[in-house]
């Protein structure tokens, strides 16, 4: 019997943080009570002013030269309510949107903030935990987002 070993993404090479402030090649970032300045992916798109804001959390994964680079992102939205199993938030930079939970499970109350991300597979848009206190508590899918980085070759693009 053969058996095939699927090759599963490495989330452990990803941590998060909460961007304090951006400019067009790095953002600055709270990760366990440390203030750092990270740089964005080289296929992190432009402009990445626009893209990017203050409150954003986002994962971080190690170059192949020591430094850090930005590889996703997450709004933090504020929820208006459920719809059929759909999750409406409203985030600044693109006003009300209707997005797919990750938890089905989980309740999405009105008035609370949740984590919002675009460009992962499977939805428009996705919306993951409440917004937390510390990127370290925060609920997100780092694996999807690691498999994100393996099925577009970013880790070998990070600088």
């Amino acid at each position: 019997m053969i058996v095939e070993t699927k090759l599963l993404p490495d989330s452990s090479r990803l941590h998060l943080g909460v961007v304090l402030r951006v400019q067009e090649d790095s953002c600055q970032i709270l990760n366990e009570g440390e203030i750092s300045s990270v740089g964005f992916a080289d296929p992190f798109p432009s402009p990445r002013t626009e893209r990017v804001s203050p409150g954003n959390l986002v994962a971080v994964a190690a170059t192949p030269e020591g430094t850090e680079a930005v590889v996703f992102r997450w709004y933090d939205a504020l929820i208006l309510g459920e719809e059929g199993g759909m999750v409406r938030l409203w985030e600044p930079a693109h006003g009300e949107v209707v997005a797919q939970p990750r938890d089905a499970q989980q309740s999405h109350e009105p008035g609370t903030r949740a984590y919002l991300s675009a460009g992962l597979p499977g939805a428009s848009w996705w919306v993951s935990g409440a917004v937390s206190t510390t990127a370290e508590k925060a609920v997100v899918e780092l694996d999807e987002v690691a498999q994100f980085c393996t099925n577009h070759d970013l880790w070998n693009r990070l600088g």
